[in-house]
């Protein structure tokens, strides 16, 4: 995985407003199947990731938890440990660089 060629485009999908941020608003991206990939951080809580687990396995969205919420946050420019890509062609990007 090109780690920091993925972090780039997170930042890029936010720029292109691709890109939500903050737990309801992801939350609400994947319940309305809106969510092409999402990213939680790492050293998130066991319960978030267990929230976001069960949600991105029931709408069968790929969820990443490879970045820190150190590494997100700066991609982004905000203070986040989950953001989801709303973009099926910054999706496809980002599964060719993480898989």
């Amino acid at each position: 995985m090109d780690q920091q060629k993925a972090l780039k485009l997170l930042g890029l999908a936010l720029r292109a407003g691709k890109l939500v941020h903050g737990e309801a608003s992801v939350l609400a991206a994947i319940r309305n199947k809106s969510a092409g990939y999402v990213f939680v951080a790492a050293d998130a809580s066991d319960n978030t990731k267990k929230n976001f687990t069960d949600k991105t396995n029931h709408y069968e969205i790929p969820i990443s938890f490879d970045f820190s919420n150190e590494l997100i946050s700066q991609a982004i420019g905000k203070n986040r440990s989950s953001v989801a890509l709303i973009d099926q062609g910054f999706s496809k990007s980002m599964k060719k660089l993480i898989e």
